[in-house]
């Protein structure tokens, strides 16, 4: 049988001059506070299971953006998705992109086992990270490796996206200090072509319904690596959604990509699915294919792992073995599953690799850029993906 992943090369003796290349090309957290972060190996992607898992995705991209559409105005299936009532009236009243684009920006996270079966464990649609690793570190340490790298139009993607969203500020918390966000801002902005504002998001605030920054400059078109079900409980949060429902401001990712980002939408995608009175024939086979049964209670007669709806960074993520008991779960992230509901969703296998530094499970990420499936990003890490997870680039033989 093909090997799905195979792990190339070894960790070149000299990590600190790699560090200070990756450092160069805008990856500057390659080692974070002594510890390592990026695994100095490559893992290779078997061409066919990639072509399998370029299809995957673009397929359910076409059938969950044509899910949220059916969800949109129905403010009882806004609750059964944890979101937030804060974004109820703008969900209704702005105008929703087009078709495929309710999210310009966007990553899938597959679990792939090691026979090359291919399940979606998650859709991060509003505010994903991992952009500088799969489109700047990714090229070049594939290119360093000598194997096929398929994230080079990862650029072009952004930059075709943002030619029509505009932005005139990108902003994160912690910008300037937090090393992670703020270069994954500074990369979007390189990339977009345009030359926005960069600001910190804690040093923005609402006067009379328009967002300002520091300066009490306006801001009218705003990209932010700030998840949208914060506005329910930050401070200034009501004020921000009355920026945007006035219409003084827009937000990019779009305000319906919470619906796509909610992982309660997957659990409505298997209602429907089961249901039976939805889906055409070619979506209820991705459904079957792809998609892991999920639902508001825990159901299942064999090992589940439960998650807040709006969990991020493995954070809320709990998993339960056979017998329906708790075999492990993320103390590191921050649990939100007091905040928000939580969906209960069959285990998937993850292929395991063996590396220098020691064996992994693989988690694989598809960056969906522009509605266009363009860019793997690699994670490295225990049963559930959190921030001790590793980033190892991954490119295609």
């Amino acid at each position: 049988m093909t090997e799905t992943f195979r792990v190339i090369g070894r960790p070149d003796d000299n990590r600190a001059r790699k560090v200070e290349q990756l450092r160069e090309l805008g990856f500057a957290w390659a080692d974070l506070e002594d510890e390592a972060y990026w695994l100095d190996q490559v893992v290779g992607m078997n061409r066919s299971v990639y072509e399998k898992l370029e299809q995957a995705s673009e397929r359910l991209w076409r059938l969950l953006d044509r899910t949220v559409r059916y969800l949109i105005g129905r403010r009882d299936l806004y609750e059964l998705l944890g979101v937030p009532k804060v974004l109820w009236e703008m969900l209704d009243l702005l105008p929703v992109p087009p078709e495929g684009l309710i999210s310009r920006y966007a990553r899938f996270d597959f679990a792939i086992s090691s026979d090359g079966e291919i399940k979606m464990l998650e859709l991060n649609a509003d505010t994903p990270t991992g952009y500088v690793e799969a489109s700047i570190a990714t090229p070049w340490l594939c290119r360093q490796a000598g194997i096929d790298n398929v994230n080079e139009t990862m650029k072009e993607r952004l930059a075709e996206a943002w030619a029509i969203e505009k932005p005139d500020t990108i902003a994160c918390v912690g910008y300037g200090s937090h090393l992670e966000d703020s270069g994954t801002i500074e990369a979007l902005a390189k990339h977009s072509g345009l030359n926005p504002r960069l600001v910190d998001c804690l040093e923005l605030w609402v006067d009379e319904g328009i967002l300002k920054d520091s300066r009490a400059e306006p801001i009218r078109r705003l990209f932010a690596l700030y998840p949208k079900e914060w506005m329910a409980y930050d401070d200034g949060g009501d004020a921000l959604a009355y920026a945007i429902e006035m219409g003084n401001l827009q937000l990019f990712n779009s305000v319906h990509s919470i619906l796509l980002q909610s992982k309660g939408l997957t659990a409505a995608v298997w209602g429907l699915h089961e249901l039976g009175a939805f889906y055409d024939e070619e979506e209820n086979d991705a459904i079957r294919r792809y998609l892991l049964p999920t639902y508001n209670k825990p159901v299942f007669d064999g090992g589940f792992v439960s998650k807040s709806m709006f969990g991020r960074e493995g954070g809320s993520v709990r998993i339960f073995d056979e017998d329906g008991k708790l075999e492990l779960e993320d103390k590191d992230g921050y649990d939100t599953s007091e905040l928000f509901p939580v969906v209960y969703q069959k285990r998937a296998d993850l292929a395991r690799i063996e590396t220098a530094a020691g064996s992994y499970h693989l988690l694989t990420g598809m960056f969906v850029i522009n509605g266009k499936p363009c860019g793997l990003l690699g994670r490295a890490g225990g049963l559930i993906t959190g921030n001790s997870s590793h980033f190892i680039p991954i490119g295609v033989i």
